[in-house]
């Protein structure tokens, strides 16, 4: 089956029932999207489809014959989005697993809206995060959108910190 990922067509032999995860995971080498629950629900395996966010575990390969997929490693280059910049500037991820789909649908939500309001991330952002990191990730929104600078984020999170601190050791 010929199948178009970030701008290549690829040539790839696999079962037709087989979920696009696993033909971009195993059968291309593509690792930058993750595994989750296999269920659509989680939104780890998020990819484009067509330009259009979509959980790749539950897409068989053969509802793709005309597809256009864009994976993580697709997104920019080199890491140069605006959102990829952002989430390592403010240290988003803790452990990581579920933030290639994080950037997916952050990337697709400016897209669609670019300045989005604190509702509109809430309600595009419906990525599970087990470490708990969506207030990182509306920042990073903002920053990546513009509406934040992230010098003023950074310094919220050294007041954060620092109260922590104190309430602790008092």
């Amino acid at each position: 089956m010929k199948l178009n990922v970030n701008g290549r067509v690829r040539e790839l032999d696999v079962e037709p029932q087989m979920p696009l995860l696993w033909a971009l995971r195993d059968g291309l080498g593509l690792t930058g999207t993750k595994y989750g629950c296999g269920v659509a629900q989680c939104g780890a395996c998020t990819v484009y489809l067509n330009g259009q966010p979509a959980r790749s575990c539950s897409i068989p390969m053969s509802a793709l014959s005309q597809a256009k997929v864009t994976t993580i490693e697709g997104l920019s280059p080199n890491a140069s989005h605006a959102v990829q910049k952002a989430w390592v500037e403010l240290d988003v991820p803790q452990c990581g697993y579920c933030q290639s789909g994080q950037i997916m649908a952050a990337a697709a939500l400016l897209a669609k809206t670019p300045k989005p309001t604190d509702a509109d991330i809430d309600a595009a952002m419906t990525n599970i995060c087990r470490c708990g990191t969506y207030q990182r990730i509306r920042d990073a929104i903002h920053v990546a959108a513009g509406q934040k600078k992230l010098g003023d984020v950074l310094a919220s999170y050294d007041t954060l910190d620092a109260s922590a601190v104190s309430s602790v050791q008092a």
